[in-house]
């Protein structure tokens, strides 16, 4: 039997992408507990030795609570876009599979960091993984933004670009991260808190 090739144009709906995303999401944060739960806290003979050893695996933690939190908001993005996403073609799905590369690659780019501190490239292990994948997020917006018609039937153009500059917004600051992990290590992180600052101002500027 011969099997009927889809038109090139042809969209789908978005129920087993959006499954398949929740999924990886869901396994990638849960990977990222493997460095905690595989760190060996050595010889542990007192209540002393215990605090100790839970104090020496502050940056453990850190970076555990940092990575997590971030996959929490990047996946509230994905839904949130996928709220208004109507049908995702051949392009939209590489483009999502792109991102959960680089969200697969956070518990590994996070144990890096970690471990390799003191090394540049484990420095930004981390901070380059979520830009990978904020980058992607980015373009599959801008590409369902060119596709608004058929995507994104219930938006207007405008409304559509103004809601990417939140992506833009998290882009950027991702992109600062990148620049200033190797002098500041994790904590270039925290610049995520100006994130609605600047998405407001982007939203402002465009208007």
């Amino acid at each position: 039997m011969i099997r009927q090739r889809r038109h090139p144009a042809a969209t789908q709906r978005t129920t087993r992408l959006e499954a398949f995303t929740d999924g990886v999401f869901a396994i990638a944060a849960t990977l990222l507990v493997l460095d905690l739960t595989q760190h060996s806290l050595g010889d542990v003979d007192s209540d002393a030795d215990m605090w100790a050893a839970l104090w020496n695996m502050g940056e453990l933690f850190v970076n555990f609570l940092l990575s997590f939190v971030l996959l929490c908001l990047m996946w509230m993005v994905h839904v949130q876009q996928f709220e208004h996403i109507a049908r995702v073609d051949a392009t939209m799905v590489w483009l999502n599979n792109v991102r959960l590369v680089f969200i697969v690659l956070v518990p590994f780019a996070t144990g890096l960091t970690t471990e390799y501190s003191e090394w540049l490239a484990g420095r930004l292990a981390m901070p380059v993984a979520f830009f990978l994948a904020i980058l992607a997020s980015w373009l599959q917006w801008g590409w369902a933004v060119r596709r608004r018609a058929v995507m994104l039937p219930d938006m207007s153009r405008e409304d559509a670009i103004a809601y990417g500059r939140g992506s833009l917004s998290a882009l950027i600051i991702s992109g600062a991260v990148v620049v200033l992990a190797p002098w500041i290590g994790s904590a270039a992180f925290l610049l995520f808190f100006f994130d609605g600052l600047l998405t407001r101002a982007l939203r402002g500027k465009g208007d």
